[in-house]
Formats: C-alpha cells, structure tokens, sequence
C-alpha cells in the first residue's frame, strides 16, 4: 500500500463543481474531471456512477470532501443546508460504491489534510485553514490535530460571528463570515451596484459581475468595487484576529478561488492581524496561501483516501 503508482480515486464536492480525480500515493494527479455541482439528487447520482466508471476502475481506496457536516466513520451527511440540502441524509459510500476503504470528511478539513502530507502545512502542529470561494470552509490543526469537535461541526469558520445584527445565513445564524466574504455575498453586493446603476466600472460586467471581476475592478481603482472588497476584507480580517486569539495557530493558510487575489488581499489581511494581535503574541503570524494549486481540494481527498489504506 507504499507504492507510489497505489491509486486513488478523490472526489471535491462543491457548491459550484465537483471535481474528481485518480491520484498517486505521492499526490501526482494522472486524470482529472470538473463538472458543475448537479441541482437534484438523480442527477448527483447519475454523475457520480459516471466518474466512478470512468476514474474509480484502478483505485485501491476512496477520499471524498464534501461540504456540510460529515460523520466521518459513515460518510452520512448529517447537515447540508443550501443549494445542495438534497444530499443531506444520505451517505456517500453508498452514492460511491466501491469495494475498497472509503473515507469522507467535510471539505474544507479535506483540504487541510492535503496541506499537511504535502503543502503549506508540512511540519506544523498548530495552524488555521480556510477556503475562500462559494462560500467559506475552515480548518483547525491543534496539538498536531485536526479538530472535529463533539459532532464533527469544528471548523465551521465561515460560520464565525462577525456582525451579530447582520444578515442571516445559510446554517441559521446572522452576521457570519460567510454573508460578507464570500463569493456569493460579494457578487450580491456587486448585483446591487448595477441594480442600482451606481457608477462603476462593474456596469459592464452587468447584470451579474462575478467575484474575480469586482476585485480586479478594485484593483483597478474603482470606487465602487473598491468598497465592497473592503468591507470583506475588513471582516475577515477582524474574524482572523478572533480566531487567533481562540487557537493561537502558528500559521494561517487561505485557499479558494478568492485567495488568488494574492497581495491585493494578504497584505491588508497581514496589516490587521499585526494591529490586532502583535501585543499580546509578540511575534509576526504569518498569512500565506494554500500551496497547493487546483484541484487542491482532491488532493486532500487523496491525503483522506491514504489514511484509510494505512489500516490495511
């Protein structure tokens, strides 16, 4: 179960795609797919049959992330609200049936794992994960453990408070992170500019401007888009400082699609976290990006699959 050449078969189940793959035991990606995230669940199970047919045929064992909260010894979705509330309840190892190991966590921890065994995080015991896209995953290492927490919900950051009064959200709370750093809480922002046909460089991209577009607008300087980008920006920044003080991780990794603005978001996020934390720490937390490149996220499903085979 050593041998490089081992395959396995790794699935990132997200909001907007789903992305699987056949991977080596050394994390080199032999064949990848990326399909949009089906709205109903015939149509989940019939894509699912197709990837499993098409990459699963070689695998000696099976990592999927999955958004939502996961029952890990099971692979149950016990908690899925959203666009994609149709898997909640059901169980993945039966939607992916094989006859090897088959391991299944929430995505975002998925990830983390992948930047354990072979990115950013490599020789940390004590470090903070979140993906930026959608919507807002998390990951805690702690002790040189991944918090799971009683029922598998630790790690939630995106569900962080970070405006009590603030707008609800998905998972029932209001003011969490996710409903101003996000994608989706981005691009609605940006829908209102042109809704209301403020000036702005995002009129061009109406009616819907996407996340990539309204921060290269800000980079460029407009007004507009500049604002909303640092409203999230402030936010995530005040939600880093609080979870620092929770965790007291030695680093902090972002990945996600939003994370590909690079400096135009690390450097504010450095600036804040360094007012907000520097005299109680006495020491500079570092802020990188994830680095693994895309599909990070089945190469942590990938790092999932590997824990299994170690049992055999």
């Amino acid at each position: 179960m050593k041998d490089a050449m081992q395959q396995l078969f790794a699935v990132d189940i997200g909001g907007t795609q789903v992305k699987a793959a056949r991977v080596t035991a050394d994390g080199q990606v032999l064949e990848l797919r990326k399909i949009s995230t089906p709205t109903t669940l015939p149509a989940f199970r019939e894509l699912a049959a197709q990837l499993t047919a098409e990459l699963g045929a070689q695998a000696s064992a099976v990592g999927i992330g999955c958004k939502g909260r996961i029952d890990e010894a099971t692979t149950r979705i016990e908690a899925l609200p959203g666009t994609m509330n149709y898997l909640e309840g059901h169980t993945l190892s039966e939607i992916f049936p094989f006859p090897v190991p088959i391991r299944a966590d929430n995505d975002a921890r998925v990830a983390l794992r992948g930047e354990l065994r072979w990115g950013a995080l490599q020789g940390f015991s004590d470090a903070i994960m979140l993906t930026l896209g959608t919507g807002v995953g998390g990951g805690v290492i702690s002790g040189g453990h991944i918090l799971r927490g009683a029922t598998g919900l630790a790690g939630h950051l995106g569900h962080y408070t970070v405006d009590p009064a603030g707008a609800t959200c998905i998972c029932g709370n209001r003011g969490c992170l996710e409903t101003i750093f996000s994608a989706k809480a981005i691009e609605a922002a940006a829908f209102s500019i042109v809704h209301r046909g403020v000036a702005s460089t995002l009129l061009d991209k109406a009616p819907h401007p996407t996340c990539a577009e309204v921060f290269a607008a800000a980079q460029s300087g407009d007004p507009a888009a500049r604002e909303i980008t640092d409203r999230a920006i402030d936010a995530l920044g005040g939600a880093l400082a609080g979870l620092t003080y929770i965790f007291d991780p030695q680093i902090i990794v972002l990945g996600g699609q939003i994370a590909g603005a690079g400096d135009f978001l690390l450097n504010p996020l450095r600036r804040m976290l360094r007012e907000r934390t520097f005299s109680m720490l006495h020491r500079e937390l570092p802020i990188v990006r994830t680095a693994l490149d895309d599909p990070s996220g089945v190469l942590g499903a990938a790092a999932l699959a590997l824990e299994a085979t170690a049992n055999c």
